[in-house]
């Protein structure tokens, strides 16, 4: 073979190459792109953030009876309403009559307390309730914050309170929405956090459709039932 056809067959070789891996380099491309509009279709469809998401609530983190006075320190707001129930107490002597359910917390409702005491647990030797003590149209009161037996803490307060106005934590929320909740009324368009905070506590159906489902709320005697649909009460019944 002469040096000629030698470099005819060279050049041919690497033409041959620059194509295929430009095709490839193309085919590439064109995947890319499509993974990339695939994308941003996705993103359109996806649902906006929630603000609500990221708020986050201050916690006090309460491990013994002294830690747990930091509840003293600024008001309370109750976060589950209708489901917290508190007694008469005798500061004199220093006990909860636990004879005489007084009433539940309310949706939301703000408490000073006054103090955080151990008192004996009814229909127990060993352990003991630790109480929050609150005073409501100047009688005092007080309800379970956790329990105690031995040196071995449980308290729950960080559950049962905001230590934060929730005005503030959720200011993002339009007027007319904080109208509602503080008058413990729902309203149509209301998310589910928004009608807790009206209604208090809730009782969900199980259903097979996540967009789509019912609470049932006891509301202080006046029972709900709320609808709810991708995330906004669609439907406002009274319960049975």
């Amino acid at each position: 073979m002469t040096a000629e056809a030698k470099q005819k067959i060279q050049l041919a070789l690497a033409l041959a190459i620059a194509v295929t891996a430009i095709r490839a380099g193309y085919i590439v491309y064109e995947r890319y792109s499509e993974r990339a509009e695939e994308a941003a279709q996705a993103n359109k469809k996806a649902l906006p953030l929630n603000p609500d998401d990221y708020v986050v609530p201050r916690k006090l983190y309460p491990y013994d009876l002294k830690s747990a006075k930091q509840l003293t320190r600024q008001p309370v707001w109750v976060r589950e309403g209708y489901h917290h129930t508190y007694y008469p107490y005798d500061p004199t002597r220093g006990r909860s009559d636990f004879s005489r359910e007084a009433g539940l917390l309310l949706p939301l409702q703000k408490l000073q307390i006054k103090d955080v005491v151990t008192d004996a647990a009814p229909h127990s030797a060993h352990t003991q309730q630790i109480m929050a003590v609150f005073e409501q149209e100047g009688k005092p009161f007080a309800l379970s914050i956790g329990s105690v037996t031995g040196n071995n803490y449980s308290i729950y307060s960080d559950d049962f309170f905001f230590i934060e106005d929730p005005h503030e934590l959720y200011k993002h929320w339009p007027p007319d929405i904080w109208g509602a909740i503080d008058q413990h009324q729902v309203k149509l368009g209301m998310n589910e956090l928004q009608v807790d905070f009206a209604l208090g506590m809730g009782v969900l159906d199980h259903s097979g459709d996540s967009a789509v489902k019912t609470a049932h709320y006891a509301n202080g005697g006046k029972p709900l039932n709320v609808t709810y649909r991708n995330g906004k009460a669609a439907e406002i019944r009274p319960g049975g």
